[in-house]
């Protein structure tokens, strides 16, 4: 049984269909007030549900029972409910998730973070914790380290909107992203229990080309036919947000967005032949797709 905790959402969803479509059984982690079409469509793949939070232990060891392999991609920082914390959700509920597992004796565990960045903040302390601490757990581990998601940061939630030609950009927007699609790192999880060279293993995570977030908006415009609006969010606006932000989640967002304007490239040779997947999703095909979807729209 593989049980992946935050199975609702963007990631945890595609994992779950990804496993079910091998045939192997799911047990997804949700809440109570969990979206009811997201929780039909898991049900119709075959997904057995169980109801849980990263703040219960108690529903944490109940839902480990029986499972080999535990798949966790849940974080406060996209989908928070009273009492989501970085504290509550990303640090101590991940650690319980880990002492659950290690003590209903699974034998796989799958983490979702992001690479290392040499700006310190609260969600970067929360997720190396967590990793270390699975390091030092008695599971076989994997943990995937990807870059910015293609649906996260090249979308209307924050700022680059293809249906309306506008494009917020943290910092002048010269470094380039190995920008990556969150199906890819989909299936980068599900491939990874079948991946000799996986098991205890840290592995960042980029898409196909890096581009610049300008590279981006050409792709965009030439896709779409229309000039973008670009609005450019300074670096030292950022820095100054990130030096007086006391609220941690603020504190990390701030964090997160000057990751994305120092830019971070990574050579997906190796993981690729490694993982032996079909090629990755490029950003060109990510913002066709966003750009028929609002076609459709209108």
């Amino acid at each position: 049984m593989n049980l992946v905790v935050g199975a609702t959402g963007l990631l945890g969803s595609e994992i779950c269909y990804l496993l079910r479509g091998r045939g192997n059984p799911v047990r997804a982690l949700t809440r109570p007030t969990s979206d009811g079409g997201r929780l039909a469509r898991l049900r119709d793949r075959g997904a057995e549900i169980v109801h849980g939070d990263l703040k219960d232990r108690a529903s944490l060891e109940a839902a480990c029972q029986g499972v080999t392999t535990v798949v966790t991609t849940a974080s406060s920082t996209l989908s928070r409910q009273p009492g989501d914390s970085i504290e509550t959700v990303d640090r101590q509920g991940q650690l319980d998730l880990i002492d659950a597992a290690e003590a209903a004796g699974v034998q796989r565990f799958v983490m979702i973070s992001f690479p290392p960045f040499a700006v310190e903040f609260p969600l970067q302390t929360a997720k190396r914790q967590v990793e270390e601490r699975l390091q030092r757990s008695r599971l076989t581990y994997t943990i995937l380290q990807p870059t910015c998601f293609d649906e996260v940061w090249l979308s209307p939630a924050l700022g680059f909107d293809v249906a309306k030609a506008t494009a917020q950009i943290y910092s002048a927007g010269h470094h380039r992203i190995s920008w990556i699609s969150a199906h890819d790192v989909a299936r980068f999880a599900v491939a990874s229990l079948d991946t000799p060279h996986a098991a205890n293993s840290v592995i960042r995570l980029g898409g196909p080309e890096a581009l610049t977030p300008l590279d981006v908006v050409q792709l965009a415009e030439r896709i779409t036919g229309r000039t973008f609006a670009v609005q450019h969010v300074p670096e030292s606006g950022l820095r100054a947000q990130y030096e007086t932000a006391t609220d941690p989640m603020a504190r990390s967002f701030a964090g997160l967005m000057l990751y994305y304007a120092a830019g971070d490239v990574i050579d997906m040779a190796e993981p690729l032949r490694l993982f032996q997947l079909p090629p990755l999703r490029s950003v060109y095909e990510h913002l066709q797709s966003s750009a028929l979807q609002s076609t459709h729209a209108v």
